[in-house]
């Protein structure tokens, strides 16, 4: 394959122009029920989303009284992976506590 010089450069602008696309968000949200203890969801969120026992606190009480708590944003993997782990967290416990991912 013979590339002109002018080609050449023309290829080299093009390709540069390219940006690599960032992989999209997701919050990753426990939602409220009446059931699961306050205590174990904070340990959960201590747990799966490594936050302080204030944070944690923090994150439950808005869980508590608005029905939904935003633990963390994460890519897709890490925020299914992060979801799973406080379902399974929560299945072992035997508590109905659930979470959801949702893209931002």
């Amino acid at each position: 394959m013979n590339i002109k010089p002018d080609q050449l450069e023309d290829t080299i602008v093009r390709e540069s122009k390219l940006k690599p696309k960032l992989p999209k968000d997701y919050k990753v949200i426990v939602l409220n029920d009446d059931y699961t203890p306050m205590e174990f969801v904070v340990d959960v969120i201590q747990k799966v989303f490594k936050k302080s026992y204030d944070e944690a606190t923090k994150i439950m009480l808005q869980i508590h009284t608005e029905g939904i708590g935003i633990c963390g944003i994460f890519p897709l993997e890490i925020a299914e992976t992060k979801m799973n782990q406080v379902l399974n967290l929560s299945k072992e416990s035997q508590h109905p506590l659930q979470c959801i991912i949702e893209k931002i």
